[in-house]
């Protein structure tokens, strides 16, 4: 469905850098200007610009025209939060001139994409760093190009210049040589812990870099005394199997109070076995695709019997109607009786369940994990939610809400091995400029009162 040849990083770092200082200057007016066209050719698109994410993803239809639309959002909300995050502030100090506090853009930035939201998540770092006056080089995930390529085409459709945003075609040696490249100034990066681990090692010793890493979740949902129970379980269902569970805040482990659990498990198993799975285009739509691809599938499917072999108890089985195709089914797995669970990102539809006595013995799994992106509380009481915000250590903290879905006007990260405390979304302002501190006065004037010689 798509080819092209691989880039040279190096001509693409090059132009950028020679771009830089021309709009850099650009006014912030114009900017702005350009990257609200680039909003109304990707609205002129929009079918178009689904249909690819959906083939190309395998997600449901329905499913990436959220995402178009959210393409689209990022603009409008990211102008509001640069003028939030960085605005300017002068104060008049009278005979020692103005003190001012001004932002910078930082220069050229490698953006780094992952495959389960192609469009909207380095779209979340491009339109950003664009009104702060960075140019751009953007490397997709080698999973996704295609997607990649016409959100940049619409870019320069929108009227800014190639040179300040580029796309670059290629795979992980690519993305290293962006990394390490002597002339990119920051790196932000969507996508595993493993690689953004990697990328942190790389520039350890390199502090003149920003460096923003989005790095996912082994994430708990926990659920305590409701009478809600339908409402928990569709709560439940989104968190764990929205996107085929291939989101960074998706639900990885169902914590249940025991006077809970029969009601909730057996109400999530039995909607489980309802969810549709199905290829994009199908009708009626289903609520899930296929994971990106058949090494994933294999993995996720390995992952799920190891699990099992190390004592879980199966509740939905994971399965896969074809060998050939990556489909697969919602799973729900009880591991309350391991010894010893992975922490790990299993990053595909399988949901891990885990009975627990009361609320603190719930907050204390919910946290026994090394990731911090994502959690959410179902039930309990105003003060229970309160002691699960204090003591659970994430990024975003839901109560009777999913774990997904976190909204763009909000900071989004987390700590731990999901984040190095640069949060995007609504903060993504912050690590796309600098701040400058300055006193200024039209013409020079000084005195030395103290510590001279008679003339």
């Amino acid at each position: 469905m798509w080819r092209a040849s691989i880039n040279d990083v190096d001509e693409a770092v090059a132009k950028a850098r020679e771009a830089f200082p021309g709009w850099a200057n650009e006014p912030l007016a114009r900017r702005i200007e350009l990257l609200r066209r680039f909003a109304n050719e990707v609205r002129k698109v929009a079918d178009d610009f689904a249909n690819l994410i959906a083939r190309e993803t395998g997600k449901p239809l329905w499913e990436a025209r959220t995402e178009v639309d959210a393409v689209v959002n990022k603009v409008e909300i990211s102008v509001t939060a640069f003028a939030e995050r960085t605005g300017q502030k002068k104060l008049n100090s009278g005979l020692q001139g103005t003190a001012a506090v001004r932002h910078k853009p930082h220069g050229v930035m490698a953006v780094l994409g992952p495959y389960n939201f192609p469009a909207h998540l380095p779209n979340g770092h491009i339109v950003p760093a664009l009104i702060a006056g960075n140019t751009v080089v953007f490397k997709a995930s080698e999973k996704t190009p295609a997607v990649g390529e016409m959100l940049v085409k619409c870019l320069h459709a929108g009227g800014i210049p190639e040179d300040v945003i580029q796309f670059v075609v290629g795979g992980a040696d690519q993305g290293k040589a962006l990394v390490e490249h002597a002339q990119v100034d920051g790196v932000l990066f969507t996508g595993s812990a493993r690689a953004g681990i990697a990328i942190n090692r790389k520039l350890a010793a390199n502090p003149s870099k920003i460096v923003a890493l989005e790095m996912g979740g082994n994430n708990p949902l926990v659920v305590t005394d409701t009478p809600k129970i339908e409402d928990a379980a569709v709560t439940i269902i989104q968190s764990a199997f929205t996107t085929a569970g291939q989101r960074c805040t998706a639900a990885r482990r169902l914590v249940v109070v025991e006077s809970m659990y029969d009601e909730i498990v057996e109400t999530v198993a039995t909607l489980s076995k309802r969810l549709i799975v199905g290829e994009p285009m199908a009708e009626p739509q289903p609520f899930m695709g296929c994971v990106i691809d058949n090494p994933t599938a294999d993995l996720l499917c390995e992952s799920y019997v190891a699990l099992m072999s190390r004592g879980g108890r199966p509740i939905a089985h994971l399965r896969r109607p074809d060998a050939e195709k990556p489909f697969l089914s919602p799973s729900i797995i009880d591991t309350s009786e391991m010894d010893d669970r992975p922490d790990i990102e299993l990053f595909g539809p399988i949901l891990q369940v885990i009975k627990v006595p009361d609320l603190d013995a719930a907050i204390t799994e919910a946290n026994n994990t090394r990731y911090g992106l994502s959690a959410s509380l179902i039930g309990g009481s105003p003060s229970d939610y309160q002691k699960f915000w204090n003591e659970v250590r994430a990024g975003i903290i839901n109560w009777n809400r999913p774990t997904n879905g976190a909204s763009s006007a909000a900071p989004f990260g987390g700590i731990g091995l999901s984040g190095n405390h640069r949060p995007a979304a609504f903060y993504a302002a912050d690590y796309c400029a600098y701040p400058v501190a300055s006193t200024e006065l039209e013409q020079p004037r000084a005195t030395l009162g103290i510590g001279l010689k008679d003339a």
